[in-house]
């Protein structure tokens, strides 16, 4: 009856343990990859963007800062802005502040007119 028992166990550690590894490392590489694509390089992208940004900006755009401040930049440093945030109120912050670019109100207005347009045209493509 021992021997029936012997029969029935798995091989000895030396066969299997070869494959084992090799297979329990599948779905950690998976997971590295997965989570590659759905995080780590979406948030690059967003920097890389953002660093774009960063260096494009020039006098007389209006952005908001991370601090939730939303001004006109009057002065740019390598290092810093200036910003007018009320008549004559002006802060200076790093340029690493800057949350985002703010439309100005001529880009709103000529968007404004484009969208009735868009609209009249899409209505006509319809008919």
């Amino acid at each position: 009856m021992v021997s029936i028992v012997y029969a029935m166990g798995g091989p000895g550690g030396g066969a299997a343990g070869g494959q084992g590894g090799i297979a329990s490392l599948v779905p950690l590489i998976l997971m590295f990859v997965i989570f590659y694509f759905l995080l780590i390089r979406p948030q690059q992208k967003k920097a890389k963007e953002h660093q774009e940004m960063l260096k494009n900006l020039k006098k007389g755009d209006r952005i908001i800062t991370n601090g939730g401040l939303y001004g006109q930049i009057i002065a740019l440093d390598t290092e810093s802005i200036s910003l007018e945030i009320a008549d004559k109120v002006r802060v200076k912050i790093g340029r690493g502040y800057v949350a985002g670019l703010l439309k100005s109100p001529s880009q709103e207005q000529s968007q404004k007119k484009q969208k009735p347009e868009k609209q009249k045209s899409d209505q006509l493509k319809s008919k």
